[in-house]
This record gives C-alpha cells, sequence and structure tokens, in this order.
C-alpha cells in the first residue's frame, strides 16, 4: 500500500510536520529521505531493509561511495543527497563555535568536536587554535588517515599554530572504530605535542577522542 493510502497521522511526513522530527523511528526518517521505494518496494520496506543491511542510520550514512551504491534502491544520486546533508549537519555546528568567539564550556566543544569528527569512516586528527582569550581563532582538520589511524607531525601542527598567531590549542581526532578510549599512542603523541609547542609559548588545552556518541578528555585523564 503506497504511504498516501496510510491514515494522516501515520504518514512520516505529516507525522514529522504535526509532531516533530524527534518522534519518527529510524525508518521513519529514512523513508522520508529516500521519498519513493522502487518497484514491488514501498519506501518504509524500503527503509528498513536498508538500515539491516548497513546495520543502522551511522552506517548507511558513512558508507563509501562504491559501498553505498551495491545496494538495490541506491545510487549515487542519493550518494551526493547524503554527503550534502551531512556536510549541511557539521556546518550548523560551527555557527556555535564562529571565528572570535569564546569557547562557552567543556560540553559545547564536545558536541562540536563530536559532529565534526563522530560520523567519518577514516581517522582525522584536527586541532580547534583559540587566542589568549580562548576565542576560536580556527578549526583545522590537520591530518587524514584510514580506519586505523593518521599520521601526524609535530613539524606541522607547530607551523599552523605559528601562522595562526595561537595562544592555545585543543586537539581531537576520531576512532573510526567508534571506541573513544585513548591508546598508548595517543597519549604519547599528545605529549609529543605539548613539548614541541611550549617550545614556541602555546599551550595545549587538551586532546579530545571522539567515538560513537563518546567524546573522552586526555585532560581529564590527566594526560595533558
Amino acid at each position: 500500500m503506497p504511504t498516501t493510502d496510510w491514515p494522516l497521522e501515520e504518514r512520516p511526513r505529516e507525522k514529522l510536520i504535526r509532531h516533530g522530527a524527534e518522534t519518527l523511528s529510524d525508518t521513519e526518517l529514512l523513508a522520508i529521505f529516500l521519498r519513493t521505494g522502487v518497484s514491488g518496494i514501498p519506501v518504509l520496506t524500503l527503509a528498513r531493509e536498508l538500515l539491516n543491511e548497513f546495520g543502522g542510520l551511522r552506517s548507511l550514512m558513512t558508507a563509501t561511495h562504491p559501498r553505498f551504491c551495491r545496494v538495490h534502491g541506491l545510487g549515487s544520486a542519493k550518494y551526493a543527497q547524503v554527503q550534502a546533508a551531512m556536510e549541511i549537519a557539521r556546518r550548523v555546528m560551527d555557527e556555535p563555535l564562529r571565528q572570535g568567539q569564546p569557547l562557552r564550556s567543556p560540553e559545547d566543544t564536545r558536541a562540536y568536536l563530536r559532529a565534526r569528527l563522530g560520523t567519518w569512516p577514516h581517522e582525522i586528527f584536527a586541532g580547534l587554535f583559540l587566542d589568549n582569550r580562548h576565542r576560536v581563532i580556527r578549526y583545522v582538520e590537520l591530518f587524514r588517515g584510514t580506519i586505523d589511524g593518521a599520521a601526524v607531525y609535530p613539524r606541522e601542527v607547530v607551523r599552523q599554530a605559528l601562522d595562526f598567531n595561537a595562544a592555545a590549542v585543543i586537539f581531537a581526532h576520531n576512532h573510526p572504530s567508534g571506541v573513544a578510549e585513548p591508546s598508548d599512542a595517543d597519549i604519547t603523541l599528545t605529549r609529543r605535542l605539548k613539548e614541541a609547542l611550549a617550545l614556541v609559548d602555546i599551550r595545549v588545552l587538551d586532546h579530545l577522542i571522539v567515538g560513537h556518541g563518546e567524546v573522552v578528555s586526555l585532560a581529564e585523564r590527566g594526560c595533558v
């Protein structure tokens, strides 16, 4: 049965308008995004099958282009829509930390970095560069890697910090595995960066590890 034949209160789009997006299930949200089903498969059934195929919204939304397009009912056009939606969400999250604004709380910083880094399928090492009043100068994705890690070069980090005339920096990187627990290598790298930046009077305030929904602070662990 097409969704147009359903009672109004059961149609995902009408339900969203009447009650808000937060009231919809993952299947209903995905059905709105897909708009239509494919031959012989209603859109809600297709949405449910896709979530089962990928194991959830996160895996679907962060799938590579070849993996995404291998699935019946998807393709390059839908992939482009997904990537555009993800980038819109990241840019919306940029707004609370626009250039010249101070960091209001650790929670705001965590939420921002979770939105920026939490959905990438590969590792990204980033820096949030700050002035001496902890106002944001620039957020920069410094290094990109694979699902297992990213090579980080302290000399390049120091150069960037000096270029921005930063007084302090907060580092962050994601763990594509979803587990935010820092490794020994993460702790060692943080200490190396702290020592390198201290030589030019730039403070390292924290290094945040971003997992799936969780952000671990090395400063809170006493490792910064």
